[in-house]
This record gives structure tokens, C-alpha cells and sequence, in this order.
């Protein structure tokens, strides 16, 4: 069985394909999910939607706490915490992220990079020891065999690699980096294009994001029933 975490921070509550002025990344969020479940409806799915219920942004007593060993931390320490742990907990359990992540301001939207320091964390999801030989810092869901599926949406054209506006769009960069970084790095994506333009050009970025989609959701369950079987 896998267990899939399911993440969206749109700050659009609903999907386009149901609400004039929805989200696109919700949609392709939820049409992902859709197909996962009906291909395995036995598979777990945890919803965690930052977008209506943003984590709480680090802070100093945040800090303190998080670089604190656990065997020294005082009680308001393990309470600030608290919200950390249970989303670390969900990532922790998780074998596939579905992320549905939309571009604001050339970036990802403020309450998934709270999501993204909360469960960056020293101990926990990456390993520091400056008396290590060599780097110092090490992912520790290395061995983990996650996948993250990155669900996106943009404004205007041309953001993917090598296109003429890669340079400026910081949404992939800010969220496979953290998750390489503890040890996630079979990925996968898809984004809807030409949102600020409309018509026929935003049609077809839908239909090509959708189609990917479904593609997606056919091989990595292949991917994961084949792997099960061995």
C-alpha cells in the first residue's frame, strides 16, 4: 500500500475545472489524486492544505528550540514544535507528495515555504555534525524510496528548462532543492501555462498539463505495483 500526502497552497480554495476563477494547480492536484485512488483505492491519502491553514513561519523561539537536543529541550520547546512534527510526521510517512504548488511573484506562495522550513529540520529530516568527515550535513530520507510530483501553474509562457523565461522562475528551484537536500530526489511535474492570457493558448496549456497528468499517475503506479511485486 502507499501512502500518499497530498499538498496544496494555492490560495484559491477550488479547483478551474469547477470554479470560473479557480485554481489550476488545485485542479491538476486533485485530478492526480482522483486517478491514484481509482487505480488504488486501497492506497492512504493525507490532505494537508496550506493554502486554507498555513504553517506557522519560523521563529526565534523556533530556532532555539529546533537547535536545541531533544534530551535538552524544555517543555515550551517541545510545544513550539509541535506543528513541525506533525507535518515532518506526515512527510516521514509518506511514499508519494503530490504537491500543488502555483507561481506568485516569480516564487512559491509564502505558506508553502513555511511548509518547506518547518519540515527542513536538523535531526530530523537532515543530519549536522561538524566533526564529520567531509560535508558536514547529510539527507536522511535518502534510503526512503519517496517520490514528489510537482504540480505548478503560471501567469505567463516559457518558464520550463531552457525557455525564455527559466531564468526567473524560482517555484522548481525553491522546492526539488529542500527536498534533494533531504534526501527526495525522484521527481516529477507538471505545470498549466498562459493563465494571465486565457483562450485558446491557456486551453491547450490545461489540456498538455492534464494529459501529463494521467501519464503520471499510469507509470508511477505501475512504477510502485511493480516495485511491490519484486
Amino acid at each position: 500500500m502507499t501512502r500518499l500526502l497530498h499538498i496544496d497552497a494555492s490560495a484559491r480554495l477550488h479547483g478551474s475545472d469547477s470554479h470560473a476563477h479557480g485554481s489550476h494547480s488545485r485542479r491538476l492536484s486533485q485530478r492526480f489524486v482522483r486517478g491514484w485512488r481509482e487505480l488504488n483505492p486501497a492506497d492512504e491519502i493525507v490532505v494537508r492544505d496550506v493554502g486554507l491553514a498555513p504553517p506557522t513561519p519560523v521563529s526565534d523561539r523556533w530556532i532555539h528550540a529546533a537547535f536545541t537536543p531533544a534530551a535538552r529541550r524544555e517543555p515550551w520547546m517541545t510545544q513550539v514544535l509541535a506543528e513541525s512534527d506533525a507535518l515532518i510526521d506526515e512527510l516521514l510517512a509518506a511514499d508519494l507528495i503530490v504537491a500543488g504548488v502555483p507561481m506568485y511573484n516569480f516564487g512559491v506562495p509564502a505558506p508553502f515555504k513555511a511548509w518547506i522550513d518547518n519540515v527542513v529540520r536538523v535531526g530530523r529530516t537532515f543530519g549536522f555534525d561538524r566533526q564529520r568527515e567531509g560535508e558536514p550535513y547529510w539527507p536522511m530520507l535518502s534510503d526512503a524510496g519517496k517520490t514528489l510530483v510537482l504540480l505548478s501553474s503560471r501567469g505567463d509562457y516559457g518558464y520550463g528548462a531552457g525557455e525564455r523565461l527559466a531564468h526567473i522562475n524560482h517555484v522548481e528551484p525553491a522546492v526539488l532543492t529542500p527536498m534533494r537536500y533531504l534526501g527526495i530526489t525522484d521527481s516529477h511535474g507538471a505545470a498549466v501555462e498562459y493563465d494571465e492570457f486565457g483562450g485558446d493558448d491557456l486551453r491547450a496549456s490545461i489540456e498538455r498539463a492534464e494529459a501529463q497528468v494521467d501519464a503520471l499517475v499510469q507509470r508511477l503506479s505501475h512504477e510502485r505495483a511493480t516495485r511491490a511485486a519484486a
